[in-house]
């Protein structure tokens, strides 16, 4: 492909496959899936939760859900393939990857440079998105999700989300698609609406709007999954309309919502 985003239909139920060649920088976000993906053309630069990294061709990159992230191009722009994986699915592999040992279920690394690694996600990336042989696409993920969570140097244990603006964040969670406004989160937090949103921007690392239009993006992205049609999705979501919910969902995602509905029928 020369440019753009494009998502393939998956062969396993609950992985999607994801290619891009892009010079587009994205602002800070979050998936709800796990993602593990290869840098093959170019570089970038990115501020995971796990600090500042840099990946280029070759490198393995990964994403645990909920954890906010940015990416910008370094020099002309960058191509990669991605899988993103339903945490109950990623569960499922780690406790097979563990063999009866400690199970981890966070991915420790952003950047991985390993050759064999990455010629293992190639191989999946192809076997998901092919029609080759099940067991070959089995046996890739489970030894490839081993591989991603092997052991290596002990990362901090995130600092704990204060109550406060745990409550606020509940109360986004519960209803995304419900208006809300920062007094309301404000009184639900107990704090001011100037520290709520101090507090909240330092624990989540995002602002309370621009979490509540992630929140949005992820009921969005579910609701597309089940075959709703886009406009219904869009007032479903708490967008004003389907154009203000394809700007949300491009902006954090590169995929328009129209090519992850055809790339997840």
């Amino acid at each position: 492909m020369d440019g753009g985003f494009r998502m393939y239909r998956s062969a396993v139920s609950g992985i999607d496959a994801v290619e891009a060649v892009s010079r587009q920088s994205f602002a800070r976000h979050t998936h709800e899936q796990f993602g593990i993906g290869l840098i093959h053309r170019g570089a970038q630069k990115s501020l995971s939760g796990r600090g500042m990294v840099e990946a280029e061709a070759g490198d393995i990159i990964t994403v645990n859900p909920n954890e906010v992230h940015d990416g910008m191009p370094l020099g002309e722009g960058r191509a990669w393939r991605i899988l993103y994986f339903d945490p109950g699915i990623f569960g499922d592999l780690a406790i097979e990857a563990a063999d009866g040992g400690s199970r981890r279920c966070e991915i420790p690394h952003p950047v991985l440079r390993d050759n064999r690694m990455a010629q293992r996600f190639l191989a999946l990336f192809l076997a998901v998105t092919g029609s080759g042989e099940p067991l070959r696409s089995d046996e890739l993920l489970v030894t490839l999700t081993a591989d991603i969570l092997r052991e290596g140097r002990q990362t901090a244990d995130a600092a704990p989300v204060p109550t406060s603006v745990g409550r606020a964040r509940s109360l986004i969670d519960d209803d995304p698609a419900a208006p809300v406004s920062l007094a309301a989160l404000a009184r639900e937090s107990g704090l001011s609406r100037f520290q709520l949103v101090r507090a909240f921007s330092r624990a989540t690392g995002l602002t309370p709007h621009a979490y509540l239009v992630q929140a949005r993006v992820h009921l969005a992205r579910r609701l597309i999954g089940r075959k709703m049609p886009l406009a219904e999705v869009a007032a479903a979501s708490g967008f004003a309309d389907q154009s203000h919910m394809t700007r949300a969902f491009t902006a954090r995602y590169g995929l328009s919502p129209g090519i992850y509905a055809r790339g997840a029928s």
